[in-house]
């Protein structure tokens, strides 16, 4: 007995609603957080000896950092990834620009089941 060409072997995912437009504000803000601590407050640091922006800029990365992170778990429950899936774009949160890329694809993947279930 064949299987339909439509079934997708992915498991079916409840309704997003706006927790993906959530996460894609969270996963940009945590880019440009990151991106500002690694190539400003950094060199500022090291490069000129100027330590106040690096604490001030790794603060407020690591609050925007914890709020992905929520935002990736609620969404991750939501489409139902497998957890290896959530743990790498939650990790993309750690790396300058990844941020961005995981956002784009999280989108696209998002977007294609929404449209193939009804």
């Amino acid at each position: 007995m064949s299987v339909p060409a439509e079934t997708s072997k992915q498991t079916p995912m409840k309704p997003v609603g706006p927790r993906l437009v959530i996460y894609r504000i969270a996963a940009w803000v945590t880019g440009v957080g990151l991106l500002a601590l690694t190539f400003v407050a950094l060199p500022l640091k090291y490069i000129w000896d100027v330590p106040g922006p690096t604490t001030v800029i790794g603060i407020i990365h690591g609050y925007l950092y914890m709020i992905y992170i929520v935002c990736t778990l609620v969404l991750a429950e939501r489409v139902r990834w497998r957890p290896v899936t959530a743990l790498l774009i939650l990790l993309a949160g750690t790396i300058p620009v990844a941020s961005f890329v995981a956002e784009r694809k999280v989108t696209r993947e998002v977007r294609e089941r929404e449209a193939a279930a009804g």
